[in-house]
């Protein structure tokens, strides 16, 4: 951390500042997530002050109860991408022949769908809870990683310490966390920041196309479609959760860099 460049510092404190204000929510929001506090669309005020959305509430809060939203969704949604797609990968390329090509091509066959168009197809015939979009958005994006984490594990699977545990009778639990795992995290970080931030933009596409986040509860996307109107009216309430969308992006990525960086330099320290 002593050395860490001024890029990352930056990232590390942008991304921090939405986490914390996401955890702190009700602690540090002005307003109520749904309380109506003046007219329609006011402008910035000490009152309030990034104005007032499209019904009269407060839009810092709405803001800040939406990112908390978003961000929790995101994070849940892309922890349950990493451990399905990673343990799924890992698995294809130390097992034989059958398996690996059973999950290969399975995974061939949704990735074929386009992810947006088969979510959009699913919620339209369940509700979209929470827990709901979480689970379909895991498991959607798990193909993804289960391609990366695939191809890193294959060319990891034919170093000689792999072959020695296999020679020592270690299980496919042992080579998978033991000795394929660690040689594979800096891809793996580094694709991390990127799935974050496509489970961002996905659920506020879903939430402004209407099957996303559903009210009371407040995400950016569903900010956007709320205020969008307004634009033609000259007020920017819609244009505030895009900015935010568009800084956790930056400040997300600036760190996935920093750590790919990190590790790749301590792995060659050491070679």
């Amino acid at each position: 951390m002593k050395n860490i460049p001024i890029s990352a510092l930056i990232g590390l404190v942008i991304t921090a500042t939405y986490f914390i204000a996401a955890a702190l929510a009700p602690v540090i929001s002005p307003y109520g997530m749904a309380e109506v506090v003046g007219d329609v669309w006011e402008p910035s005020s000490s009152a309030h002050l990034l104005g007032t959305d499209q019904i009269g509430r407060d839009l810092l809060s709405r803001m800040i109860y939406g990112g908390r939203t978003t961000i929790w969704i995101a994070t849940l949604a892309t922890i349950l991408s990493f451990v399905t797609g990673s343990s799924l990968g890992f698995l294809a390329a130390v097992s034989g022949r059958w398996i690996d090509m059973a999950l290969s091509r399975f995974v061939d066959l949704m990735m074929s769908i386009p992810s947006l168009i088969l979510a959009l197809v699913i919620l339209s015939s369940i509700e979209a809870t929470v827990l709901t979009l979480i689970v379909l958005m895991g498991l959607l994006d798990s193909t993804r990683v289960y391609r990366l984490a695939r191809a890193v594990a294959v060319d990891i699977t034919v170093m000689d310490y792999v072959e020695a545990a296999r020679l020592r009778g270690e299980k496919i639990g042992w080579v998978i966390f033991r000795e394929i795992l660690p040689n594979a995290l800096s891809p793996l970080v580094a694709e991390l920041g990127l799935r974050f931030i496509f489970m961002v933009l996905f659920i506020s596409t879903l939430s402004f196309l209407g099957v996303g986040v559903q009210p009371p509860l407040a995400d950016w996307g569903g900010i956007v479609k709320e205020n969008k109107e307004g634009i033609n009216f000259g007020i920017g309430a819609a244009l505030y959760p895009a900015v935010a969308i568009a800084t956790l992006a930056i400040s997300v990525n600036l760190i996935a860099d920093w750590v790919l960086n990190r590790t790749t330099s301590l792995k060659g320290g050491r070679g």
